[in-house]
């Protein structure tokens, strides 16, 4: 496998992409929602209703769940609660670019009679795959941090004392820095086996929804205060993801059939 002809190949991807800039519209919106929901929630409602977070007991039962600093008032223990709940909407940024630009890197490669000279280079497959993996996962790794930073920006602004910095914590790191691109790469290359094997890329951007489905399911579970997420569990998720994307690596190697593949996409 050779990095020089992988980087060329994903800047051709990223080439692609700015030409056809509408298609990080559905990232852009996940990340938007991703910021306004919890902003909302955590300080719109409250603020709305005149009446403070710290005053519910049953949030404050569900915010010790969140192991939160001992410095923080009642109030402050809530927010932290729920903007660490709010962490997992994130996750969605990347795995929407998934959905929205892997499934037609094959496809509308097929479509628009780009892939046939393609195939025909001494690229290997390994290589072609993971050019297209990359050059999809940094604009929506791009779109994801950005709106990170935004997050806790906001954070910074709106929160109590104490809160944005009990935000930056190891948790928040192995979610930010590990999760969320991990899953984001597991959601690409899921779309890229799917893709290959099709002629239609709708049915490629449903293999997100294997990782929205238990991703939601974590969410819920935390919110009723039924499973918490430790560090140490994050970052088993987190490798368990690269390993998982290893894996789906050699399948889609070994489902992407150059020689026929053209010949049954017709």
């Amino acid at each position: 496998m050779t990095r020089a002809r992988i980087l060329a190949l994903a800047r051709k991807e990223w080439l692609d992409l700015r030409r056809n800039p509408g298609a990080l519209l559905p990232v852009a919106l996940v990340a938007v929602l991703a910021i306004l929901l919890p902003l909302v929630i955590t300080f719109g409602i409250p603020r709305w209703t005149g009446d403070a977070l710290g005053n519910d007991s049953d949030l404050l039962r569900l915010s010790d769940a969140a192991h939160p600093e001992r410095g923080l008032s009642d109030s402050g223990r809530v927010e932290y609660f729920l903007l660490q709940q709010f962490l997992l909407l994130f996750l969605l940024t990347p795995i929407t670019g998934a959905m929205a630009l892997a499934a037609h890197s094959v496809v509308g490669e097929k479509q628009a009679r780009t892939l046939e000279p393609l195939l025909a280079t001494p690229v290997t497959t390994v290589e072609l795959l993971v050019a297209k993996v990359l050059g999809c996962f940094w604009p929506t790794l791009g779109i994801s941090l950005i709106s990170i930073l935004v997050y806790f920006a906001a954070i910074l602004w709106l929160a109590e004392t104490g809160v944005a910095s009990a935000m930056l914590n190891p948790r928040t790191a192995v979610l930010v820095l590990l999760i969320g691109p991990a899953a984001g790469l597991v959601a690409l290359q899921a779309a890229i086996v799917v893709s290959s094997r099709v002629n239609d890329a709708r049915t490629a951007q449903q293999a997100g929804i294997l990782l929205i489905v238990p991703l939601t399911g974590l969410l819920v579970a935390q919110f009723f205060g039924s499973y918490w997420l430790s560090t140490g569990m994050l970052a088993v998720i987190g490798v368990a993801l690269l390993l998982l994307w290893l894996l789906l690596l050699a399948l889609s190697t070994a489902l992407f059939e150059r020689e026929t593949i053209l010949t049954r996409w017709r």
